[in-house]
């Protein structure tokens, strides 16, 4: 039995999961390379993991954390205003967010590396 509550999803995100995983931006290529296979303090995370009815683009359920990577298409205020719901939505089951410009990934990507690292370390007994 697992140590942690399972946020279910719906079973149609799959394969626009699957698919959004193919055509990762350069910007999550960038994390996904520092945070995979629990490189970062052990933490297991998923890329574009179906969470309700959202795909979040990097997920660890063992700290009900998700880190949004946003780019230009977040920039305009109808993206902005359907992040704002939809991270609201899920912080209301419990899940963190972490949010990072495409920039602050390509530019800065140790620093970047080490603010998650600084949430996880902070939070690691949160939940």
């Amino acid at each position: 039995m697992p140590k942690y509550k399972v946020i279910p999803y719906e079973h149609h995100l799959v394969e626009k999961a699957k698919q959004l995983r193919r055509t990762m931006t350069k910007a999550e290529s960038c994390l996904w390379r520092k945070i995979k296979n629990k490189q970062l303090l052990n933490v297991d995370f998923d890329r574009q993991r179906p969470i309700n009815k959202y795909i979040v683009d990097f997920y660890c359920k063992e700290l009900y954390l998700a880190i949004e990577i946003d780019g230009k298409s977040h920039d305009f205020e109808e993206s902005k205003a359907y992040d704002d719901y939809r991270q609201k939505e899920l912080e209301e089951l419990g899940v963190h967010f972490l949010r990072f410009t495409d920039n602050e990934v390509l530019k800065n990507i140790e620093g970047v590396f080490m603010a998650i690292e600084n949430w996880v370390m902070e939070n690691r007994d949160i939940n």
